[in-house]
């Protein structure tokens, strides 16, 4: 009796059920696969042949916090710092004058202004940045179309081999990237498109050598247009609760001298918290001194800004008189 030996695909048993034993075990491949079948990559790992059976992606470091979108931590960042620096000057300077009506009708005006003038800038700013990256978009892929793979290959060796990549690594990435943004696709099965099509492709692509190239040559990506918005919404609302706070206290005392008291007081408070706060999301403090140093230099700038403008104030008003 003969039979024929055929290699069998490799999958990983089923689950059986939620209390199944097979959820702690291994996936299952074929035995006939002469070693040279390899497991996909999502089923890598090595925590079967660890002691302690722990997967590498569930051991935590020390420090384990969860950073903020750095794009958000920016833009509140310029916001906060602004409108707790900028108003608290104002209103510091204005107290010079004596009366606290003066003060806080200037502390409104400037408030409504500054939070509509600055969000409008991060509206701008944003959509600056998105038709840089547009313009060189297309730039770089009309480059990338009437360039040699030669040319491709010492462009892509020029970003990865400063990290320790090797050139025929980096000529497959190449070819595999070209293919890519071809519209061959990785294994050559897809047709690649018309020549007209191509161009319409190649520009609205998030994968292949143009992208390649800007992300890890350029350091750009593309900036979502939602983008515009939230960065306007955020650096606005920042600016304006940044500054409510050193206004506030002129609204319960008729004294200017003495709401300047209280609001360096408060102000100054919020900003050695805001400074620690800013040290932690953005990642900055590894220490204790990173949150000391956080703190007191976001303070000593809100206090520099606001005596100049008090001492201006009173040196102007001297000289009227």
């Amino acid at each position: 009796m003969t039979s024929t030996t055929t290699t069998q695909v490799a999958v990983p048993l089923p689950n059986r059920g939620p209390m199944s034993s097979s959820l702690n075990q291994p996936p299952v491949w074929s035995l006939e696969s002469n070693r040279t079948l390899t497991p996909p990559l999502s089923e890598k790992c090595d925590k079967y042949g660890r002691q302690d059976g722990v997967c590498c992606k569930d051991l935590k470091d020390d420090d384990n916090r969860m950073l903020i979108d750095p794009d958000v931590v920016r833009d509140v960042i310029i916001g906060l710092s602004d409108g707790l620096t900028v108003p608290f000057a104002l209103t510091a300077g204005l107290s010079g004058l004596g009366t606290s009506r003066i003060v806080v009708i200037g502390g409104l005006a400037e408030l409504i202004a500054g939070a509509i003038s600055m969000g409008i800038g991060g509206f701008l700013a944003s959509q600056a940045e998105r038709d840089h990256y547009r313009f060189l978009r297309r730039h770089t892929y009309a480059r990338v179309t009437r360039s040699c793979i030669g040319e491709m290959e010492r462009e892509v060796h020029a970003v990865l081999g400063p990290i320790g990549v090797d050139e025929p690594t980096s000529q497959a990435v190449t070819n595999c990237l070209r293919k890519v943004e071809d519209g061959v696709g990785f294994d050559g099965s897809v047709p690649a498109p018309a020549d007209e099509e191509k161009v319409s492709l190649g520009m609205k692509s998030e994968v292949g050598l143009t992208p390649f190239l800007l992300k890890f040559g350029e350091g750009l990506e593309e900036v979502p247009n939602r983008r515009l918005y939230i960065s306007a919404v955020t650096i606005g609302l920042g600016y304006l609760v940044g500054g409510i706070i050193p206004l506030f206290p002129y609204f319960f005392t008729s004294h200017a001298l003495e709401g300047l008291q209280i609001s360096c007081i408060i102000t100054g408070i919020v900003l050695l918290i805001f400074g620690a706060v800013k040290a932690r999301v953005t990642g900055a403090a590894q220490s204790v001194w990173g949150y000391i140093w956080g703190a007191v230099s976001t303070m000593a700038v809100g206090g520099t800004a606001a005596a100049a403008a008090y001492g201006l104030v009173a040196a102007i008003e001297r000289s009227s008189l």
